[in-house]
C-alpha cells in the first residue's frame, strides 16, 4: 500500500453503499448491480434504518436487476437488523476494530462469506487486506502455492 497508495477501485464513496454493492455483486455483472443500488437511492432505500422498514418483497423488487433478489433482500434485511441492534447503524463504531475483528464480526451476518467480508473490510472501512477470489485462488493453485482446496 505505502508504494501504490489507495487505488480507488470501488466505484461508491459512501461506506454503506460499499457494503450494500458487496452483497449485491455476489454472482451479478456489476451494471447490473448499478441499477439495483440506483433503485434503492430513488426509493431512499440506501441505509440501514430504511432497509429495516421496508417489508422483504419490496427489497427484493428493488433490487430485482442484480438476481437473485429474494435471497440477496435477505441479506440485506440481515446486514440491517445486525447494524441496527450492535452499533445503533453507526459504521464508524464498527470499523474502529482492527481487520480480523471486524472480518469476523461480519462473517457472523446472514449472507456475507469471506470474499464479500474482506471486500467490506478494504473498500468500506479502508483497512488493508488482500481479497482472495475464486479468480486468486484458481492463479495460486495452478502455480503451486497452496493446495486446490480451500
Amino acid at each position: 500500500m505505502a508504494g501504490y497508495g489507495p487505488q480507488y477501485w470501488w466505484p461508491a464513496q459512501e461506506p454503506f453503499e460499499i457494503i450494500v454493492g458487496a452483497i449485491l455483486t455476489q454472482s451479478a455483472a456489476w451494471r447490473n448491480v448499478e441499477k439495483a443500488i440506483a433503485n434503492l437511492k430513488a426509493a431512499k432505500a440506501l441505509s440501514p434504518e430504511a432497509l429495516r422498514r421496508l417489508g422483504l418483497s419490496e427489497v427484493a423488487a428493488l433490487i430485482y436487476p442484480c438476481g437473485y433478489y429474494n435471497a440477496k433482500a435477505l441479506k440485506l434485511k440481515s446486514l440491517a437488523s445486525w447494524l441496527g441492534k450492535y452499533y445503533d447503524d453507526n459504521l464508524n463504531q464498527l470499523f474502529i476494530c482492527n481487520a480480523d475483528h471486524l472480518r469476523q464480526q461480519l462473517l457472523s451476518i446472514h449472507g456475507i462469506g469471506q470474499e464479500t467480508a474482506d471486500s467490506i473490510v478494504l473498500y468500506a472501512a479502508h483497512k488493508p487486506v488482500f481479497v482472495i477470489d475464486a479468480y486468486t485462488r484458481r492463479i495460486i493453485s495452478r502455480i503451486g502455492l497452496a493446495p486446490a482446496s480451500n
